[in-house]
């Protein structure tokens, strides 16, 4: 199983200490987050997109750009890339120089955003948006794949033997389809042979083990060998700690601060006990045995090999929640990458690597 290390750039108070960062510092410390999960030996770090309060994470090309510079080892995502905002050209272009600047280090994920700022700042509706993500996707797939384009469609100007600058490093990048609980994105997935990544967040597992089971159903259908689907999920929260004790008192007020934060918003959340959201939802909170535990139980529905924990404590302070990291990697990521294959991340998928090799040497085995 690979591991990576996700962030929002959420920017809000303390739930301990109520103070707020400047914008500097919170990015300074993605940053820092991003170095630490090179030096720990996670397998990914990861930039969502947001475009309202409280997120800074409006750009991240911009962000990971950054991180590239301070890194050289560690594979850097997009979590997601909101194609239905973006024009696919100028999201090509600045991937494309990203990928080249991180020396092919970049996976993409996708998907059709969130918020109600997209209406106001972007004009995309909930009308409109899972059509604008699946024409943005089509034309930025081929962007990557061709030298000149000649492409017409319903929410940009056409092109017409169209070039575009720089030509990718990697040909092509791997494209994930991020999915929370919409079809759309898992069709659009399976249609193309891309690989999928789950939310994974809000509910229990039961929602997102139907849109997996359906993500490989629809795989088959459009006749793509079932042992090449690729699938990565998400979690709620994290924080692992010597004791199950220790790990659950530890969380309670980050767990309580965003209860009262729900409250606040008048969301009736799905979970209403720091107990009940350990135990049911997707949060890997408690002794390393226990997380090793959840991971593989969850793994037992979805049948993913790549996972993502939240790189910025959630309101720990910095020297414990990089304790956790720190023990996340001692004491449950080998436990669960001896049980759990997985491919390698980042350049083509299995299949289209082998389209390359002649018969007698194409691999026969998955890497783990």
């Amino acid at each position: 199983m690979k591991f990576l290390v996700m962030t929002l750039i959420s920017n809000g108070p303390d739930p301990v200490t109520g103070r707020t960062p400047s914008p500097a510092t919170r990015f300074r410390r993605v940053v820092d987050n991003a170095v630490l999960a090179e030096e720990l030996g996670y397998d990914g770090y990861a930039v969502g997109e947001r475009h309202e309060r409280p997120f800074f994470s409006s750009s991240p090309p911009v962000v990971l750009s950054h991180i590239a510079a301070r890194t050289s080892a560690i594979r850097l995502f997009t979590a997601v890339t909101t194609l239905s905002l973006l024009d696919p050209v100028r999201a090509y272009e600045d991937y494309a120089t990203l990928d080249h600047l991180a020396d092919g280090r970049l996976d993409l994920i996708i998907g059709k955003g969130n918020g109600a700022a997209q209406k106001e700042l972007f004009s995309v509706t909930t009308e409109d948006q899972w059509a604008r993500n699946k024409e943005g996707y089509e034309l930025f797939r081929r962007l990557w794949r061709e030298d000149r384009v000649t492409w017409e469609g319903r929410f940009r100007p056409p092109l017409t033997d169209a070039e575009t600058w720089p030509r990718p490093l990697q040909q092509p990048i791997r494209v994930w389809h991020g999915s929370a609980t919409s079809r759309e994105s898992v069709e659009l997935a399976a249609q193309y042979g891309d690989p999928l990544f789950s939310a994974n967040v809000t509910n229990p597992i039961e929602p997102y083990a139907e849109l997996v089971a359906h993500y490989r159903e629809r795989w088959a259908h459009h006749g793509h060998d079932p042992a090449d689907a690729v699938v990565g999920a998400g979690t709620a929260g994290f924080h692992v700690a010597p004791t199950s004790q220790q790990a659950l008192a530890e969380y309670e007020p980050i767990f309580a601060h965003r209860r009262d934060l729900f409250a606040r918003l008048g969301v009736d959340p799905v979970f209403h006990t720091l107990e009940d959201y350990v135990e049911r939802s997707s949060a890997l909170v408690g002794s390393p045995q226990q997380i090793v535990d959840k991971v593989l139980r969850y793994h037992d529905r979805l049948g993913h090999e790549v996972t993502h924990l939240h790189a910025d404590g959630d309101g720990l302070s910095p020297r414990r929640h990089r304790e956790a990291l720190e023990q996340f990697q001692s004491d449950v990521a080998p436990a669960l990458r001896a049980v759990v294959p997985s491919r390698p991340l980042g350049g083509p998928l299995p299949r289209e690597a082998d389209d390359t090799l002649p018969a007698d040497a194409r691999p026969v085995a998955v890497a783990s």
